[in-house]
């Protein structure tokens, strides 16, 4: 871990102040924000916002139709927060589209999340880094953008997931923004037991579609074992 962020992270980090997780899919809460949100479920408290139905993962599946992939991806995530520590009264699920989000109205959509921020009382929101090359990633980035000219009273910061996978110059390409570096330390295994409620998204469920999404071992075990990485949205 880079000592030098770890003296000077912020109280968000530290669970003593609320904030919101925007995840475009179910269990990119969990990868990207999963011991920052376990910090929150037990220090001031946080609120997930899952943008998509997450139903596209497997379209070559006849046993699972998209209604039922979103109603048991749904249900994956409620079971991830409550890993983490938190409970169903703590997502807001938008069903929105699978791989569909570019099409949505970016302004009707910050609206949305405007309000469902301000309920919940939070001026801390966490969105995919705009560097992931995932469209529903970047959308999201983008609504968290339009988001922002609204509300310059409250934080924003990225989180990257595809880009810390697949950029080989991730390091030297993301070194600009300063990135904050947040040991899971010993909610690892609690991170871990989080990701692993995603089974459709291991392999472990769905058994009629060789071409669908899997998440693959490595991946998982960067997540879990890593830092997670966060930095002011330019």
């Amino acid at each position: 871990m880079n000592i030098a962020h770890s003296l000077l992270l912020p109280d968000v980090f530290e669970g003593r102040e609320k904030l919101v997780v925007l995840a475009p899919h179910p269990d990119d809460e969990s990868l990207g924000c999963g011991a920052l949100l376990a910090r929150a479920f037990t220090g001031a408290g946080a609120h997930v916002i899952c943008l998509t139905d997450g139903s596209a993962s497997h379209p070559g599946s006849t046993e699972w139709t998209s209604q039922r992939m979103a109603a048991r991806r749904r249900a994956e995530m409620i079971e991830a927060i409550e890993c983490l520590g938190g409970s169903a009264r703590d997502l807001t699920w938008l069903g929105m589209t699978d791989s569909g989000l570019y099409q949505a109205d970016t302004n009707a959509v910050a609206v949305d999340l405007e309000q469902i921020i301000a309920d919940f009382g939070a001026r801390h929101i966490f969105a995919p880094a705009a560097e992931d090359h995932h469209e529903d990633h970047q959308a999201t980035a983008r609504f968290a953008s339009e988001l922002r000219t609204r509300r310059p009273d409250w934080s924003f910061y990225s989180y990257p997931l595809w880009c810390r996978w697949d950029d080989p110059d991730f390091r030297q390409t993301t070194a600009r923004h300063a990135p904050i570096y947040l040991s899971s330390g010993d909610l690892r295994e609690r991170k871990r037991t989080a990701i692993n409620a995603h089974q459709t998204q291991l392999g472990q469920i769905i058994t009629d579609d060789a071409t669908g999404f899997a998440l693959s071992a490595g991946f998982v075990e960067k997540f879990v074992t890593e830092d997670e990485i966060f930095w002011r949205m330019p």
